[in-house]
């Protein structure tokens, strides 16, 4: 390890553009996607802002550790699936359920009571074909102007990309998993 004196004078200037509604995008092949997401629920919601999560891949029944903790402190989250593709029994059933959840998503960015929506793990029936790419990206283009929306799944579509404000892409670089370690609750849950 390489030894950094810490910096002294502040490295940048303070950007003097309107403040508005930011697209956010978490990507990637690496953990920290969702846990990135919700740690900017919290955030907001630490600030008296309305945020609202909806799940593409989860089962609305679903008591992950999110679940429990986003419940208690009074932040909706809300599945809008079957589970993971692997899961289902049902394709085009898992197809139907991206599709109807897609238009509770759309009414909630829409209809500009939130501060913050986060549309988690939302790629995945993008990149399948069960979402029109071009709604979603209209929905995103017409959304109020102090409306912010955090998108999170692997393999985010590069039209996505293109119009987002803030991209971070989480790069895999050694997963316990891989290492014959299962998934743990508190930690992947």
């Amino acid at each position: 390890m390489e030894i950094e004196s810490p910096p002294v004078d502040k490295s940048y200037e303070k950007p003097d553009g309107e403040r508005r509604g930011l697209l956010l995008v978490n990507t990637g092949d690496g953990k920290g996607k969702s846990t990135a997401a919700f740690g900017l629920a919290l955030r907001a919601h630490g600030r008296a802002k309305k945020v609202k999560i909806f799940q593409f891949m989860k089962v609305p029944t679903a008591r992950f550790g999110e679940h429990r903790m986003f419940e208690s402190l009074g932040i909706p989250i809300e599945g809008l699936g079957d589970g993971f593709s692997w899961k289902s029994r049902d394709l085009e059933h898992s197809a139907e359920l991206a599709r109807e959840g897609w238009q509770r998503a759309r009414s909630t960015i829409l209809a500009g009571e939130h501060f913050l929506v986060v549309l988690d793990e939302i790629t995945y029936p993008l990149i399948y074909g069960w979402l029109p790419l071009e709604d979603v990206l209209s929905t995103l283009a017409e959304r109020p102007r102090h409306v912010h929306v955090c998108m999170t799944g692997r393999r985010c579509p590069q039209e996505i990309i293109d119009v987002a404000d803030t991209v971070t892409e989480m790069k895999l670089i050694k997963h316990a998993f891989k290492a014959g370690i299962p998934a743990q609750r508190g930690i992947e849950d």
